[in-house]
């Protein structure tokens, strides 16, 4: 069997662990792998495709990021109109009999909709916002709390030296999951979710008694990308680049209301692309090498057309098209306060380890 291998969107840690995994359990059989560069891009135009083997994945697991380079490209939407008819073009030109994909919400349903065509895929989700809906946990998600966590920790001093509040932005554009839990595990004063709208005449009174409250004098708020403030419109424009999106964003528009309303300074610090460098943490080496142990045991019992999952802390498959029916979000009732901004443990017996 002749394998593709390609991964899209953003990055994450634990995707290299994962391509290493994919490459050494089809060496073992005898198959033939080859890794797809840019994501879809790779398979459009001029195709852009490398060997792997034994020796071109050693080691790539100790580091974060992906060997395969990655785009955002859907080639339903790409110039030109639907490119659809290229990839399947160019998987019979390159004979590749079966497709291993790594991605988020994007790459994943233009698997699906290879799939729906009849062309073997396994779907591997990865996302730091563990955000796919039909798994419990993406590849990625426990290095971008973890990042955010010692992040968090650390600018804990210069917040307390000058006596003010920190206002620290984690991406989560949609579900607010990572922040929560960076923020829990941190123990911040405050967390804002993407669930639930910000009331700054509820808010500020809390960070007033939280900083007034500790004996050095500061407070510690973390809040998502995708949170907005109680009546106003979405609070920036997902098109600009990252640069020019820093002060439309949510903790831009936050601590400058804080600063308005308090009189206090603030620490303001977008950790963005921070939480996703760097090597992957032990639970994203050990998800992305079962991962891709998995993906080619499926291919070899004939079983595709499946998005991998981990499903109350069990490894499993489900349906490819399994994310197209619905959307993964913080559960706010069980996990939340949006009176205190705060997380919330309704309950613990039976949970999952995330607590999601």
């Amino acid at each position: 069997m002749h394998i593709g291998i390609l991964t899209g969107g953003g990055d994450v840690p634990g995707l290299n662990p994962c391509i290493r995994a994919v490459t050494l359990a089809a060496a073992d059989r005898g198959w033939q792998v080859t890794g797809i560069q840019r994501g879809w891009q790779g398979l459009l135009g001029e195709q852009s495709l490398v060997p792997l083997d034994r020796e071109t994945v050693r080691g790539i697991d100790r580091y974060g990021g992906t060997i395969l380079h990655t785009s955002r490209v859907d080639p339903r939407t790409a110039e030109g109109g639907d490119r659809t008819k290229e990839v399947l073009a160019a998987l019979e030109r390159n004979g590749i009999d079966a497709l291993v994909t790594l991605g988020g919400d994007g790459t994943l349903r233009f698997s699906a909709h290879l799939s729906g065509l009849g062309v073997p895929v396994i779907s591997v989700p990865k996302t730091m916002d563990n955000d796919v809906y039909g798994t419990d946990y993406c590849i990625g998600f426990s290095t971008a709390v973890s990042r955010s966590v010692e992040a968090i920790t650390r600018l804990r001093t210069t917040t307390e030296s000058h006596e003010r509040i920190a206002v620290v932005e984690l991406f989560g554009r949609r579900s607010g999951e990572t922040a929560l839990l960076a923020g829990f595990l941190a123990q911040v004063d405050r967390t804002l979710i993407s669930e639930v709208p910000i009331d700054l005449e509820l808010l500020i009174p809390l960070l007033l008694d939280d900083k007034q409250s500790n004996p050095a004098r500061y407070a510690m708020i973390v809040v998502s990308e995708g949170a907005r403030l109680a009546g106003g419109a979405q609070n920036m424009d997902l098109g600009k680049s990252a640069s020019a999106r820093a002060e439309d964003g949510i903790g831009f528009s936050l601590a400058r209301a804080i600063e308005a309303k308090t009189g206090y300074g603030t620490v303001l610090q977008e950790l963005g692309y921070l939480m996703r460098a760097g090597e992957p943490d032990a639970l994203d080496r050990m998800v992305g090498f079962a991962f891709g142990a998995l993906a080619v045991q499926l291919l070899e019992a004939g079983t595709f057309g499946r998005m991998l999952a981990l499903k109350s802390g069990n490894y499993d498959h489900v349906p490819i098209d399994t994310l197209l029916g619905g959307t993964k979000s913080v559960d706010v009732e069980a996990l939340y306060d949006p009176s205190a901004y705060r997380a919330k443990l309704a309950r613990i017996e039976g949970m999952p380890m995330f607590l999601y």
